[in-house]
């Protein structure tokens, strides 16, 4: 909350001065600290943590406050202590008007989960759902352990389909750059050269004449049309919307709508594992990882929660309903044998990455050669055009 106050400073008379702070009283304490006396406090607005989820969700982050905190509580110190520590060496004002609120509230008596639960857009239910969990058993830091790797997990996969993806990324718009500047710098100075030649060029080289002219004449408007659908582009795949319409087309492409499918299983059972580890029903485990998948397989999931409500096994209903593997098949099978379905259920995840790093690493050895011969044909193509004209000049004078 932002507060103005208005207080009496002996050097300059009364000043105005605005205090992000979690209450009136908050806010008075800090001014008092500056040696102001306060004359009235006023509730100007809300701050940075009541703002739209996405942005908050990237400014804070959850997984260094986890890792963090868990450290304190490992050495000892009680969960006021250790979120005080953290508010302490914060530097930023946002997330530490964050985490004095944390405060705030675990002085009032919340739970922690209670505490966290008033920020949705910063604390996701399932993070909410992990703690309130170990709450009930007594063992917080062993929670915050396990939320702290299955997050490190995640981001080693998110890692490496990002890094396979930088290269042939770089390679394409370089290549793209190079036959830009081919076609607007390049060509249109050969087509005056030919111009004085007078003499009649072959259709393709014509074409390519052309369409150089024609980048040279609008180069600052094709600059502008094509930023601007780079732009628009952008925005578009910023969109959940557009992100799930886009994950159901790839879905349906053969080969690669295999791979997506069982990156999507992959979070879901790791994510599900970690929440029956965590001592969380199956039912409540089930309707919280919804939203990790997309298209059928969200409506395959609703199914299979309905089967397992009604009492079938939940190997059947996975199976049933299409949301395994031969192979994850037979290891629910194994982990309702054994009782220890949410580790059972953490190892099919990470069969299941591995699986997805091989094929990554299969496909990027296999995709930038192709790329780099499709880059090779175009430049080496317009770069033959131009100099067709020459070769049959110098034929002819032969």
């Amino acid at each position: 909350m932002r507060f103005e106050v208005r207080a009496f400073d002996r050097s300059a008379g009364v000043v105005s001065t605005v205090f992000d702070a979690a209450s009136a009283q908050a806010a008075t304490a800090l001014a008092q600290q500056q040696g102001l006396a306060v004359l009235k406090v006023r509730a100007q607005g809300k701050v940075g943590w009541r703002r739209s989820g996405s942005s908050m969700q990237q400014s804070f982050p959850v997984g260094q406050f986890s890792q963090e905190l868990l450290t304190l509580l490992e050495a000892g110190l009680s969960v006021v202590e250790s979120i005080e520590t953290l508010r302490e060496k914060e530097s930023k004002p946002e997330r530490q008007q964050l985490l004095s609120q944390l405060v705030e509230g675990l002085y009032q008596g919340e739970s922690l989960s209670q505490a966290l639960e008033r920020f949705p857009a910063v604390f996701v239910p399932l993070y909410v759902a992990t703690v309130r969990a170990s709450e009930r058993t007594g063992n917080l830091p062993e929670s915050l352990g396990r939320y702290v790797v299955y997050q490190t997990q995640l981001d080693v996969v998110r890692k490496k389909l990002v890094s396979a993806s930088i290269y042939p990324a770089l390679l394409l718009i370089v290549g793209t750059l190079v036959i830009i500047f081919l076609l607007g710098y390049v060509v249109p100075r050969f087509a005056r050269i030919f111009e004085d030649i007078g003499r009649d060029l072959p259709f393709l080289s014509r074409m390519l004449m052309d369409w150089g002219g024609l980048v040279a004449d609008h180069t600052a408007s094709l600059l502008l049309g094509v930023g601007g659908t780079v732009a628009l582009l952008a925005f578009w795949l910023t969109r959940p919307s557009t992100r799930a319409a886009l994950v159901t087309r790839l879905m349906q492409i053969p080969a690669l709508g295999e791979r997506v499918r069982v990156y999507q299983l992959a979070r879901f059972y790791r994510t599900l594992g970690m929440l029956l580890r965590g001592g969380i029903p199956i039912m409540p485990s089930l309707g919280m990882t919804a939203g990790l998948l997309q298209g059928h397989l969200r409506e395959q999931l609703t199914q299979a929660s309905r089967k397992v409500s009604e009492g079938t096994p939940i190997s059947q209903a996975m199976e049933g309903c299409g949301l395994t593997t031969p192979v994850s098949s037979r290891m629910l099978r194994v982990g309702e044998r054994t009782g220890q379905m949410g580790e059972m259920m953490e190892r099919i995840a990470h069969f299941y990455d591995d699986e997805i790093a091989r094929w990554v690493d299969w496909f990027i050895r296999l995709f930038e050669p192709l790329l780099m011969l499709v880059i090779g044909v175009a430049i080496g193509g317009i770069v033959v055009l131009m100099y067709f004209p020459i070769f049959e000049l110098a034929g002819s004078l032969q």
